[in-house]
């Protein structure tokens, strides 16, 4: 299949792909949110094992990672270089934030937890983008800091005598797009 060249050109395919297959991106976001719930609990099985000393909770670790493997092939069946790995990882990021995104608005603390909904929705988006293949990884470049760069960035910060307040970045770019893809695609409202 050729590679959409626009987000909008992708959302016309899926859309059009639903037309032919009646499963819907909502059937996977669903098991994606499975799927965090189950690394996190392989991450509390491991964590109860070592706090309680018993070793039963350890042993059913292997039980739930299988589970999970066996649903994320589903998600994601073909892939190449560290893609599950990452994706893995980015979903299970996306959790935690959420997790601590809900302790700090039950403490009262909303515009922080906000701020961590939103980290969270974006990682989660990362991980459709990386999945759909909307990221062009061939294009990710290291950059090498030059030494001349990082003595003009060190004397600017000397001269600043009053904190910095640090703004808070707008997300734009590829992040932007696969956020509002995700927004149109993965509706869980149909069923």
């Amino acid at each position: 299949m050729k590679k959409a060249s626009s987000v909008k050109e992708f959302v016309e395919r899926i859309d059009a792909s639903k037309k032919v297959n009646p499963k819907d991106l909502s059937s996977d976001q669903d098991l994606t949110i499975a799927i965090m719930n189950l690394i996190s609990i392989e991450e509390h099985l491991v964590f109860s094992g070592a706090k309680t000393g018993k070793n039963s909770f350890y042993d059913l670790i292997e039980d739930v990672r299988e589970l999970r493997k066996n649903l994320m092939q589903k998600v994601i069946p073909e892939y190449e270089g560290e893609v599950w790995c990452i994706s893995k990882h980015l979903l299970a990021s996306s959790m935690r934030l959420m997790e601590v995104g809900t302790k700090q608005q039950s403490l009262g603390h909303k515009e922080e937890a906000y701020k961590l909904f939103n980290q969270a929705y974006e990682l989660y988006c990362l991980f459709w983008g990386l999945n759909m293949n909307m990221l062009n990884i061939g294009d990710v470049k290291w950059v090498e800091d030059k030494v001349e760069d990082i003595k003009k960035i060190s004397a600017k910060l000397e001269t600043v005598s009053a904190p910095v307040k640090v703004e808070e970045s707008k997300t734009s770019g590829a992040l932007a797009k696969m956020k509002a893809f995700v927004r149109k695609a993965v509706d869980c409202c149909i069923e």
